[in-house]
C-alpha cells in the first residue's frame, strides 16, 4: 500500500509546486534551523481552529478532534520509529529511514481537514510550509505517503463512533439533589450523548465511574455545601483576591491549557518528533477518554449544581445548609451540564499524570497563560500543582462542590493510569527478545 501511495506521489506530482519552491538542507526534527516541530505547530493549528468562534461543532466534544489528530500523528510517526507498539494503525514494509516530519504534518493535514473542511486553505498552506523545511527526495515522499494512509484509516475507524449523533433529550426532575436548568440563562444540557461515544483506549465508559455523590443528609454534603456558598459567591467577602484570580484564570476550555503546558515542557525537554507524536498521543487519548468517562457519571448521577442546591437549600433536609435565593457564581452563569465530578478536576488530573508519567518526575517549572485572562500568568514547580489549583478554581468560581473535585480527580488519574499502562508502550527490541530465549 505504502509503495502504491508512494508512486502515485513520485509520478503524478499530485502536490502543488508551491511545496516544491522553498527548501532547506536537513530534514525531520532534529534539523537545528526548524524551529518548530512538526507535532507541536499542528498542535497549535487545532488550538487556533477551536478557539476560533463557530469553528467547533455544538455537539462534538474538543478533545475528540485533539486525540484523532494525534493518533494520526502517532501511528504515522511510529511507522517508522518503530520503538513503541501502534495505536490503531500497522503498517508493513515502511522504510526506517522515511521522513518522520513529513509522515507527521501529512496526517496532521488530512485529519484537520477532514474535521474541518471550512479551513482546508489555511491548512493547506500549513502543509506547504511545513513540508517545505523538509529536504526533496525518496524520504520525504515516503513520510507524505505514509501520512496519508495512516490518516485514512485513522479517520475511517472513527467514523463510526458516535460522536455525530444527535443530543439525548434531557427532561430535568424537579426533586433535591437532583439537577435542573441553571439560572440566569438557564442554558440547555450539553453533550446529553457523549457516553456513548466509542472511547479511545478504555473498554467502556463506566469503566472507572465514581461511587454515588454524597447524601444530601450527609456532612460532606453540608460541608462541600457551605464551602462553596461561601467562596463561589460573585462578590464572596471570603474568597482571597488570589483565590479570585484563581477562578477566573482557569475558565477556559481546560484541555487547552493542558496542551500547552504540554508545548512548554516538550520545548525545555528538547523532545524529538517520536517523543512528541507518543507524548501528545497519551495525553489527548486520556483527556478524549476522562471526558467520555464524566459525561457517563454526569448523566448517570444527574446531581445538581451548586447555585440550584443553594438557592433550593430549604428543600435538601439537611439542618445544617440555608437557602439564598439570590446567590449567583462568580462568572454569574453556570457551566450546562450536571455537577458531578467536576470536568476540570477529571482533565487537569489526567493530563498531569500523564506528563508525569512520560517525564518519570511530576517536578518541573513552567509558567501557564490563561485563554479568558490575557496578560495573566500563574507559575507551578510541580505538574500536580496545576491541576490541583486547576480543579480548585471550579469552587472558587462558584461551580462545583469539593466532592466533584475529588471525584473529577479520582477518576482522570484513573483513566490515566489505565491509557499509559496499556497503550503506546514501548517494543522489545531484537536483542531483548534474544536474551529471554
Amino acid at each position: 500500500m505504502i509503495k502504491n501511495l508512494l508512486r502515485l506521489l513520485v509520478f503524478a506530482s499530485i502536490l502543488p509546486q508551491a511545496i516544491w519552491a522553498s527548501r532547506v538542507a536537513n530534514d525531520d526534527a532534529t534539523a537545528p534551523q526548524q524551529s518548530l516541530n512538526p507535532v507541536i505547530q499542528w498542535n497549535k493549528a487545532l488550538l487556533t481552529i477551536v478557539r476560533t468562534p463557530g469553528a467547533q461543532p455544538s455537539t462534538v466534544h474538543p478533545t475528540h478532534s485533539f486525540a484523532i489528530l494525534h493518533a494520526a500523528i502517532y501511528d504515522a510517526v511510529n511507522a517508522i520509529d518503530k520503538t513503541h507498539a501502534p495505536y490503531a494503525v500497522r503498517l508493513n514494509d515502511v522504510p526506517r529511514n522515511a521522513s518522520q516530519d513529513a509522515a507527521a504534518a501529512t496526517a496532521a493535514h488530512d485529519v484537520l481537514v477532514a474535521l474541518y473542511p471550512k479551513f482546508q486553505a489555511t491548512l493547506d498552506t500549513q502543509l506547504q510550509q511545513s513540508l517545505a523545511a523538509i529536504q526533496d527526495g525518496t524520504r520525504k515522499q515516503e513520510g507524505i505517503a505514509i501520512g496519508t494512509e495512516v490518516a485514512r484509516r485513522i479517520l475511517a475507524i472513527r467514523s463510526t463512533d458516535g460522536s455525530d449523533a444527535a443530543l439525548i433529550p434531557f427532561v430535568p426532575i424537579n426533586a433535591p439533589g437532583q439537577y435542573q436548568l441553571t439560572p440566569p440563562n438557564f442554558p440547555k444540557p450539553t453533550f446529553t450523548h457523549w457516553s456513548h461515544v466509542t472511547p479511545f483506549a478504555l473498554r467502556r465508559a463506566d469503566q472507572f465511574r465514581p461511587g454515588l455523590p454524597p447524601s444530601l443528609a450527609s456532612d460532606t454534603f453540608s460541608d462541600d455545601f457551605n464551602e462553596v456558598k461561601s467562596l463561589g459567591i460573585q462578590n464572596s467577602v471570603t474568597r482571597t483576591p488570589d483565590q479570585t484570580v484563581i477562578g477566573r484564570f482557569w475558565g477556559g476550555a481546560i484541555q487547552n491549557y493542558w496542551n500547552e503546558i504540554a508545548q512548554t515542557a516538550s520545548e525545555a525537554h528538547h523532545l524529538n518528533t517520536a517523543q512528541n507524536a507518543r507524548l501528545f498521543a497519551l495525553l489527548n487519548l486520556t483527556a478524549a477518554d476522562s471526558v467520555i468517562a464524566f459525561y457517563d457519571a454526569k448523566y448517570t448521577f444527574r446531581f445538581w449544581r451548586p447555585v440550584t442546591a443553594i438557592r433550593a437549600a430549604d428543600t435538601d433536609g439537611n439542618p445544617e445548609t440555608t437557602a439564598d435565593p439570590n446567590w449567583l457564581p462568580l462568572p454569574t452563569n453556570t457551566a450546562p451540564d450536571p455537577s458531578y465530578p467536576g470536568a476540570h478536576s477529571a482533565i487537569s488530573f489526567a493530563s498531569a499524570s500523564v506528563l508525569r508519567s512520560f517525564f518519570r518526575t511530576d517536578h518541573f517549572t513552567f509558567n501557564v497563560t490563561s485563554e479568558v485572562l490575557p496578560g495573566v500568568q500563574r507559575s507551578f514547580t510541580r505538574f500536580s500543582a496545576a491541576a490541583h489549583e486547576a480543579g480548585l478554581s471550579r469552587i472558587f468560581a462558584g461551580q462545583h462542590f469539593r466532592f466533584d473535585h475529588n471525584a473529577g480527580l479520582r477518576l482522570g488519574e484513573s483513566v490515566a493510569d489505565f491509557v499509559t499502562d496499556h497503550f503506546l508502550g514501548r517494543r522489545e527490541s531484537d536483542d531483548d527478545r534474544r536474551g529471554e530465549r
